[in-house]
């Protein structure tokens, strides 16, 4: 059985290692292929590891880090002076091969920067972009890329995307021909501004991609397609409001648990058992692609059930060794449009 070895920033996230050590301990209890490396402050963690049986375990190794990236930091500035913080050790350690992905939940701009610079970008791609699975009607996943990595894009890194996103379906999620659309204003050819249509013709023109055309927002859950493609401005605030959407549904369902009627009961115990499968927590974790190495971004308010699966995600990824599976569909695409 092989395994998979993911490094884990303790330190970073809204609720820090309150939250992530138990996530730890979850992964560790469900996922006996995966080992651990935990980087954070020594001193501020020993206890809590005590506590949990990290200490000592025989898969778990931790790394100490003098820093932490805070969730306010600049970028740039946490990039040039954060060198031993625990978000930079923990990409170091998957740039030297010590760890085969990394988990973070910490400042998501950070994160990128980081990211970019340490492990550089696949040939081939402009700028990596963020994904994400999103939950369908029928029960399937369909993954949406990019989340917030790219305000501005142009056509080429559109398509560049959507080869990712189509490998990330394949490998993933076992989808055969993965369905590729682009997200528009409309779903008539002639809808959409130039950038869309641009990159709606390219990605016609790429036989390596099953495009099928346009999708509206209203049916990003419909499962009318297995990847949907977009800029990063446009991505992140159809994700936030869908995520603002489903916590609206839970607080009028009386979900968490709170002083209610009899009706609010009844009414939680049917989200319970409908809407319960749309929770943001359950597809929690989104990932850096397009980089020489697995970076996995925790939501920064995700508690430890959010972030177990951020790293169980993390550790599926490096099962199949993602990177690599992009670099060699993006050589046959291109390779094939330079002919």
């Amino acid at each position: 059985m092989s395994t998979q070895t993911v490094a884990l920033d303790i330190m970073g996230g809204d609720f820090g290692p309150s939250e992530t050590v138990p996530a730890a301990v979850q992964a560790l209890s469900l996922l006996p292929q995966l080992k651990l490396i935990l980087v954070g402050d020594q001193h501020q963690t020993s206890s809590l590891l005590q506590q949990h049986g990290l200490l000592n375990h025989s898969r778990v190794r931790f790394v100490h880090a003098s820093q932490v990236v805070g969730m306010g930091d600049n970028p740039i500035i946490a990039l040039r002076t954060l060198k031993d913080s625990s978000m930079r050790i923990a990409l170091d350690l998957v740039k030297s091969g010590d760890a085969d992905a990394c988990v973070s939940a910490g400042n998501t701009g950070a994160l990128m920067a980081m990211a970019k610079c340490v492990l550089k970008a696949l040939p081939g791609i402009d700028r990596p972009a963020l994904i994400k699975a999103l939950p369908t009607l029928n029960g399937q996943r369909t993954v949406m890329l990019d989340l917030g990595a790219n305000v501005n894009c142009d056509a080429k890194e559109l398509l560049q995307f959507a080869v990712m996103g189509s490998v990330v379906a394949q490998t993933v999620e076992g989808v055969t021909a993965p369905r590729v659309a682009l997200l528009n204003v409309g779903a008539e050819d002639n809808r959409g501004n130039k950038l869309v249509r641009h990159s709606a013709d390219l990605l016609r023109q790429c036989q390596a991609l099953n495009f099928v055309g346009f999708i509206e927002g209203d049916h990003l859950f419909s499962g009318e397609c297995d990847v949907i493609v977009c800029d990063g401005f446009v991505g992140n605030v159809a994700l936030k409001t869908a995520e603002g959407v489903v916590r609206m549904m839970a607080a009028l369902a009386g979900y968490p648990r709170k002083k209610r009627s009899f009706l609010g009961f009844i009414a939680e115990i049917m989200f319970k058992r409908r809407f319960l499968y749309l929770n943001p927590d359950q597809y929690n974790g989104a990932s850096l692609l397009g980089l020489r190495g697995i970076v996995v971004k925790s939501h920064g308010r995700a508690e430890r059930r959010a972030l177990y699966n951020a790293i169980l995600l993390a550790a599926q990824e490096a099962k199949h060794q993602l990177p690599l599976q992009i670099a060699d569909r993006l050589e046959a695409v291109f390779s094939d449009r330079d002919r």
